[in-house]
């Protein structure tokens, strides 16, 4: 889905691309502190969502969005929770109170790629085959089914791909499986992630991927049992 971002607030408008930079489906296109900018942008680009802001200086984000005679899905960003029952009046596809997290950013996202699918009759099935892992200043693009186990060390997350690469990242390992498809993946440790393809065999208290042992933590046991 191509999005941009509309707030007065670089800051936020920060927040919301770093957000987006994890999200497999949102392509961030543009952002934009003026929301006339913004409409020359949309005349003339093809954007599937908005991440708008409410209160701004020179129109707020609800005439904003009344403005637009074919809007885009859209997403409230605000500080202020009042506007809330408005903003669904005007379909709006979710409603982020500042500060919000990746969960309930991607939370959001999720809702608009639901719909963006119903109307675009895209399957429900379709999986992105890619994700973009944030590695310094840059973000590295890893093929799905490459990755074979995902470990947490340390303040780092290690990602442990086919031909023995490894890829360490700062995302911590509970936003990493937010990423992942969940049919694909499955937590067998508070610090490990598995890929359910790569798993060669296991048992009551460890799993095989290859020579590699990795440890069932009681709380993960049962969802394991699900994969007989």
């Amino acid at each position: 889905m191509i999005a941009i971002a509309i707030d007065d607030e670089p800051i936020a408008l920060d927040v919301v691309q770093s957000h987006a930079s994890k999200v497999p489906f949102i392509e961030l296109k543009a952002t934009f502190t003026n929301a006339f900018d913004a409409i020359a942008f949309l005349q003339h680009n093809k954007t599937d969502l908005i991440f708008l802001d409410i209160k701004m200086p020179d129109i707020s984000g609800i005439d904003f969005l009344k403005s637009l005679s074919n809007p885009p899905l859209v997403i409230f960003t605000t500080a202020y929770s009042e506007h809330a029952v408005k903003s669904f009046e005007l379909d709006a596809i979710d409603y982020l109170l500042k500060p919000f997290s990746l969960p309930r950013f991607l939370k959001a996202c999720n809702k608009a790629q639901e719909l963006y699918k119903f109307r675009n009759h895209t399957p429900a099935s379709t999986e992105p085959l890619s994700i973009f892992i944030k590695d310094g200043y840059e973000q590295i693009k890893v093929q799905i089914s490459d990755i074979r186990y995902i470990e947490a060390a340390g303040n780092y997350t290690q990602i442990n791909l086919e031909n023995d690469k490894l890829l360490s990242t700062r995302v911590p390992l509970n936003e990493m499986l937010l990423l992942l498809p969940a049919e694909k993946f499955i937590r067998t440790h508070r610090a490990f992630i598995v890929a359910k393809e790569k798993i060669s065999k296991f048992d009551r208290f460890q799993i095989w991927i290859g020579e590699q042992v990795i440890p069932i933590g009681a709380t993960y046991a049962q969802s394991l049992n699900n994969l007989c």
